[in-house]
């Protein structure tokens, strides 16, 4: 470990953003795509590039690091009182087909600049901080998503996921085998004092708010259902208005309802359509039948619960009034997750003590941090990027606030951990 030593006191510590940028773009030159994005799917040989990349620079920052069975990587760097739960921070490296350079990233180099930081400072925390990069969060080669978090919190066992396939047949675990990072320590067997994990927004709100850091409290619970809206397939042409039953029409307000509900529950309501089949789907007949899409989100499970029961609602009566059959079945849900009050006072308390401009923000998106808030004390830190966009490859945020978010992250870990006197 590098401990050439420049005193400094805490409240001044920073990070170095040019090393952490540069850190990011050379990770994302491992499957760089053509027009400025990434695409390293998980357990593919690009993987195995970055996994090696990553871990070769925690070595030489005098780190150890530990691999589990499902692949899991913990970087550590040792406290001063190694019996204590090691401070963890992380996220994933693993990418969409047409990801970007910073999703999930980020998180990871953020907390490896954290431990560069400390070295180049000879700052000493109490407890051990660990840098952790997790299989499979994206779920676009293999499901489910968040896999190596979710084996490591027991939401899903080891052969679940071991016998997931991609396309093409080929498992989790021969892949896990092929690219050498099936280790010996078995998922869940590895303690944690508390997680933060720092992310790009990966939506709108911080930008359109122009504020730097989302001290994040939670992640949205989802309600997701399939709506079939059954009416009679008819000619277009013979058939008078006032006798059809055209079930496109009602499954259409029933569609414009699932956005109204969402308003209905502010101000983190999500009422989304995103999938719609019509039959017979023929330019001059009448619909008959209509499936779609209902993705309904908010922040506490209560209030999902009352989402689910006003659009049950408004079905009823929109099927007692024309007549059709309506059926709403459920088809996955993922209970909301909010984090540790302590942690987010601590991203809270970090930003106001770096002079950055910081709101209270929800996630819509699924992250490892949702995994981990039911192990340990968890919280995140948002950032904004451009425009809102992620899951793309012109996906962007700006140099001062990758920099702004990994300050906030050093601080925040820092008050958890604490510093050896």
């Amino acid at each position: 470990m590098d401990t050439a030593t420049t005193p400094l006191a805490l409240d001044q510590l920073r990070i170095n953003g040019d090393r952490l940028w540069a850190s990011l773009m050379e990770l994302a030159q491992i499957g760089a795509t053509a027009k400025g994005g990434v695409c390293r799917l998980a357990l593919t040989d690009l993987d195995r590039q970055g996994r090696d990349l990553v871990t070769r620079w925690a070595r030489e920052a005098g780190m150890t690091v530990t691999i589990d069975k499902i692949g899991n990587g913990f970087m550590r760097r040792p406290g001063r009182n190694n019996a204590l739960p090691p401070i963890v921070t992380g996220s994933h490296i693993d990418t969409q087909p047409t990801g970007g350079k910073f999703d999930g990233n980020y998180g990871v180099l953020a907390g490896l600049e954290v431990v560069r930081t400390l070295n180049d400072h000879g700052i000493e925390t109490e407890a051990p901080i660990e840098v952790a990069f997790w299989t499979n969060e994206e779920g676009s080669r293999f499901v489910p998503v968040m896999m190596g978090s979710g084996v490591f919190a027991k939401a899903f066992t080891l052969e679940h996921a071991y016998a997931a396939t991609d396309t093409e047949g080929k498992t989790v675990k021969g892949e896990l085998e092929r690219i050498g990072y099936i280790g010996p320590q078995e998922p869940g067997d590895h303690p944690i004092g508390a997680y933060f994990e720092t992310h790009i927004e990966q939506g709108p709100v911080l930008e359109d708010h122009d504020v730097t850091i989302g001290c994040v409290t939670g992640v949205l619970g989802i309600r997701w259902y399939d709506c079939t809206v059954t009416g009679m397939e008819a000619h277009a042409g013979p058939t008078p208005m006032a006798l059809r039953r055209d079930a496109l029409q009602v499954a259409s307000r029933l569609m414009q309802e699932v956005v109204a509900c969402a308003h209905r529950h502010p101000p983190h309501g999500r009422g989304t359509v995103g999938m719609v089949q019509v039959h017979p789907n023929s330019r001059n007949v009448i619909p008959g039948r209509v499936k779609f899409s209902i993705d309904l989100r908010n922040a506490t499970d209560a209030l999902c619960e009352a989402m689910d029961a006003d659009i049950r609602e408004v079905a009823a009566r929109l099927a007692a009034d024309s007549g059709l059959s309506i059926v709403i079945e459920p088809v996955s849900a993922y209970p909301a997750q909010p984090f540790d009050r302590e942690c987010i006072e601590a991203v809270t308390r970090a930003a106001q003590k770096l002079g950055y401009s910081h709101m209270p923000a929800v996630s819509g998106a699924g992250h490892d941090a949702v995994y981990m808030a039911r192990l340990a004390p968890a919280g995140m830190i948002f950032i904004p990027c451009k425009d809102g966009i992620s899951h793309n490859e012109i996906e962007d945020a700006k140099p001062e606030h990758i920099t702004a978010g990994c300050n906030v992250l050093l601080h925040a870990m820092l008050e958890r951990a604490g510093v050896a006197s």
